[in-house]
């Protein structure tokens, strides 16, 4: 197993996070927003950052498991692992939660994307830094 590259986990984090502030932000914004009151954004930004931080975590120990040199003969692994881990366990969380509470679905369409292009976000500062 190889180091994990810490500056691409913690960057990695903050662009999904930048990403999900942009999509849920106010030029998007049709509702569909992280906190419904001021007073309790700043606790949900936190958390969404938690969030993304374990996630870009694990997808960091992962790629070290897989190796430099893997990776650099197969960068496609990058998305591979992490729009896999989106489509096969994220995606479907959010999409039975949506179902659960009755979202409509476009709004469980688009969240479900913001997740996939957050998680790729995330492989492709994992490539850029590897």
């Amino acid at each position: 197993m190889g180091p994990v590259n810490w500056l691409a986990v913690v960057l990695a984090a903050l662009a999904a996070v930048v990403i999900g502030a942009v999509w849920n932000g106010p030029p998007f914004q049709n509702g569909r927003s992280l906190s419904p009151r001021k007073s309790e954004r700043a606790g949900n930004y936190g958390l969404v950052c938690f969030v993304f931080l374990v996630s870009a975590v694990m997808l960091g120990h992962n790629f070290a498991r897989i190796g430099a040199e893997t990776l650099a003969a197969k960068p496609w692994l990058y998305f591979m692992q992490t729009g896999g881990v989106a489509i096969a366990f994220v995606l479907p969380a959010i999409w039975l939660t949506h179902v659960r509470y009755r979202a409509e679905p476009l709004r469980r369409a688009m969240d479900c994307l913001f997740w996939l292009v957050a998680y790729l976000a995330m492989g492709l500062v994992f490539w850029l830094l590897g």
